[in-house]
This record gives C-alpha cells, structure tokens and sequence, in this order.
C-alpha cells in the first residue's frame, strides 16, 4: 500500500503529464485546446477555492491556532509575488521579445516549484488532504502547459524549442519541488507543519480565485460557470463523505 510520500510523488508526475498534455494538445490541436483548455481552468479554480476553504485551511487552523491566518496571508502574497514574474509586456525587438518571454516562463517556473512544495506538505498531513489540495493543481497543468508554450512562440521561438522550453518550465519543475522538498517536510509535525499546511492554503486561494477565475471570466467561454461549479461542487461532495 502507498504512503503519505509515494502518493506527493505520484501525484506530482501526474501533474507533469497534465502539462506534457496540454502542451502536445496546443502544438497538434491548436484550435481544440486554444477553446477548451479555459474549462479546464474553470473546473480547476472551483475545486481548488473550496479545498482551500473547507479542508486546507480549517486544517491548518486546528494545527496552528491564532496564527494561522497570517501565514495563509503570506501564502497568498507570495504567490502573487511570484505572479508579478508572469505579466507579460509586449517588447518590439527580437531579441528584447525573447528576453520578455523568459520572464514570465521564469515566473511559472517558481509557481510550478511551489506547487511541488505544496504536494509535499498537503501529503505529509494525510491522503485525503493531500488530494484535494492537489486534485485542481494537477487539473490546471494543462492550462499552464498551454499558456506557457503561447508565451514563448510569442517571444520568437520555435515550436519545438516553445515545446521543450515550457516542458522543462511548466512541467519538470513540479515533481522536481515535490522530490527535493519531501524529505524534510514528510518529517515534521504540529505546528511546523501546520505552519506549511497555511502557507499552502493561501497559495491554493491565490491560484483558485486570483489567478484562474481573472483568466476564465476574460476569456468568456460558453460553459465555463458550470465547469466552475462542477468542481466546487465535487470538493464540497467529498468534503461531506469524508465527515459522514
């Protein structure tokens, strides 16, 4: 039977694939992925407000009592810290295009890591929480595969180097978070993990709310408000089974 350690792993290569996905969908099926990968997003941004809300950050809140909101702030700052690294600004020279493309690759590059260290401390608290914290996480690789790739042809590149680029940006970066930081998070307990735990559910809020909702309300797309309540209504679904 797997452990709490071997699942963080196992979901973060499946987050990998998701991305690897959403990449080979947008270099072979452009049209199809370009219309739907913004469902996706959707479904993703709904389970991931209500994983923060009703698990994550009730649970942090028992480990950590009265300090448990000031680190979910700072969870959220810091993802949106990280953000800013994402806008991107049009540039007119080649060259300079493609230096602006590598900033906000290098933006998603630090989310992905982070998203790796949320695995590993969801995971190192029990299965079921570390599933609905990173349930939507894997579901929004596939949007993140394809956002990155757009960038980086954007920015002057090649398919194939977009393709290999965004893979190693997008997609590597998350297990290889999960690997390196599992080790010293899967040990800790109480507080200092609770601690993480509400730094990591105030990472999810930012992802959910701030970061897929602005996307999925610009781009408009017929269906994405039931994509968004399919996946807040299975989170608070499995929210109740697992209370019943």
């Amino acid at each position: 039977m797997m452990d709490s350690s071997s699942f963080a792993l196992a979901f973060s290569m499946l987050a990998a694939l998701v991305n690897l996905g959403g990449l080979l969908v947008i270099r072979h099926y452009e049209a199809w992925g370009n219309k739907n990968s913004v469902l996706f997003a959707a479904f993703a941004a709904g389970f991931l407000i209500g994983a923060a809300i009703l698990q994550i950050i009730p649970k942090a809140l028992s480990m950590v009592g009265q300090m448990a909101p000031l680190l979910v702030l700072a969870g959220y700052v810091l993802m949106y810290c990280l953000g800013l690294l994402s806008a991107h600004k049009n540039s007119t020279s080649h060259m300079d295009k493609r230096a602006m493309a590598l900033i906000p690759i290098l933006g998603i590059a630090l989310h992905s890591f982070s998203d790796g260290l949320s695995y590993s401390a969801a995971f190192s608290v029990d299965v079921f929480t570390g599933v609905t914290a990173v349930f939507g996480l894997v579901l929004h690789e596939f949007s993140e595969g394809i956002i990155a790739f757009v960038l980086l042809l954007r920015g002057g590149f090649s398919p194939h180097r977009a393709m290999i680029t965004a893979f190693i940006a997008a997609a590597a970066t998350t297990p290889l978070g999960t690997a390196i930081s599992l080790p010293f998070i899967s040990q800790l307990s109480g507080v200092p993990l609770g601690s993480i735990l509400a730094v990591t559910g105030g990472a999810l809020l930012y992802v959910g709310a701030s970061h897929l909702v602005p996307h999925v309300e610009h781009t408009n797309r017929r269906g994405s408000a039931f994509a968004f309540f399919g996946g807040l209504s299975i989170m608070v679904l499995m929210q109740l089974f697992h209370h019943s």
